[in-house]
C-alpha cells in the first residue's frame, strides 16, 4: 500500500513501538512470588502483554475481570508495575529509524494507546523517543477507548491533520478496527504481541508490516 496524501502516522504503544511485555510480566510474576507461589516464564506472559492486567493476570492467576477477587489484584499490578515501567521496556529494533524516516519525510506522528494516563505518560517522559511527538492519547484521555474511534479522532485533532490523511498502525485487531471506524488507512504490526496468536490477515488492515522499518515502503 503507497499510501497518498498522507500527513500523519498514528501508532498504537505496547507491542508496536515499545516492547513493554518483560516488565508487564514481571509485574505479574511479583504477585505470585509475593504469594509463595513458582515463577513463570517470561515467555507465558508475552502473548498477552498487549492486554494489560487482563492478559497478565489471566497468565499469572487463570482469572478473569468478572472474579470478585480482580479490581485488588489489578490494583496491586498497577503499583508493582509503576515501580518498574521501564526497568526492561524497550523500543522495538528499528521504530528509531522509523520515526527519524518519517520526519524527514515531513510527518507528524503520535500515539493512540489504552493504556491509562496514569502509565502513559511517565512511561513516554522517560523515553526520549516521544519527544517528538505531536500528540500521546491514553486510554482514558477521552470517555472511549479503543475500537471506539474518538481517541484516533483526538490524537488527529491535536496534531491538526484531517483523518482521512492519517495512518494507524497497531497489533491488535482492536486497533484496525478503530483505524477503520476513523477513516483512517491502517496497517497491521504483525511483529507485536497479539500477532503472535491471531490471523491479523483477518484483520482487514489496508496492509501489514513485519517490521517497524516497512512502514516506511507505505507512506
Amino acid at each position: 500500500m503507497q499510501a497518498e496524501g498522507i500527513r500523519a502516522v498514528l501508532f498504537d504503544l505496547d507491542g508496536t513501538l515499545i516492547d513493554s511485555a518483560p516488565d508487564l510480566g514481571a509485574a505479574a510474576d511479583k504477585m505470585r512470588m509475593d504469594r509463595g507461589m513458582p515463577s513463570l516464564p517470561a515467555a507465558l506472559y508475552r502473548p498477552m502483554a498487549g492486554a494489560g492486567a487482563r492478559g497478565m493476570l489471566g497468565v499469572a492467576f487463570g482469572i478473569t475481570p468478572d472474579a470478585p477477587e480482580f479490581a485488588l489484584l489489578r490494583e496491586e499490578f498497577y503499583v508493582n508495575y509503576e515501580t518498574r515501567m521501564v526497568a526492561g521496556t524497550v523500543i522495538f529494533e528499528g521504530v528509531q529509524q522509523l520515526i527519524d524516516g518519517l520526519r524527514e519525510r515531513g510527518l507528524h506522528w503520535g500515539v493512540v494507546t489504552n493504556k491509562s494516563a496514569r502509565f502513559t505518560e511517565p512511561l513516554t517522559r522517560a523515553i526520549p523517543l516521544f519527544a517528538s511527538a505531536g500528540a500521546i492519547v491514553s486510554g482514558d484521555t477521552t470517555p472511549f477507548a479503543k475500537p471506539h474511534p474518538e481517541p484516533l479522532f483526538e490524537a488527529a485533532r491535536r496534531i491538526g491533520v484531517d483523518p482521512a490523511l492519517c495512518i494507524y498502525v497497531g497489533d491488535d485487531e482492536r486497533d484496525i478496527v478503530a483505524g477503520h471506524a476513523a477513516g483512517m488507512r491502517t496497517v497491521a504490526a504483525t511483529y507485536g504481541y497479539m500477532g503472535e496468536q491471531a490471523d491479523a490477515a483477518q484483520w482487514r488492515a489496508h496492509a501489514s508490516i513485519e517490521t517497524p522499518l516497512a512502514l516506511l515502503q507505505t507512506v
